[in-house]
């Protein structure tokens, strides 16, 4: 089963990376963006058929190591 997880930075962080490509977007014509914060995304196929546990596996995996959970916040998005 697959599940999907996206890892972003909280929203006290600073996120260079972000204001580096909002900067970029607004050089190129689209100056109407008030923000830009980038994330991680993953997409897991786990060996398990109940979506339940699939999903709680993926969500040990995140708080174990996908996931720097002093900075960032993970969110469980999909089973597929």
């Amino acid at each position: 089963m697959k599940v999907s997880a996206i890892i972003t930075l909280k929203k006290d962080v600073l996120d260079p990376q972000g204001k580096v490509i909002q900067q970029t977007l607004d050089g190129m014509g689209f100056n109407n963006i008030n923000e830009v914060r980038q994330g991680k995304y993953f997409e897991i196929d786990v060996q398990e058929n109940d979506s339940i546990k699939a999903k709680e596996i993926v969500e040990d995996m995140c708080k174990k190591l996908l996931a720097n959970l002093v900075i960032e916040n993970y969110k469980i998005i999909e089973t597929q």
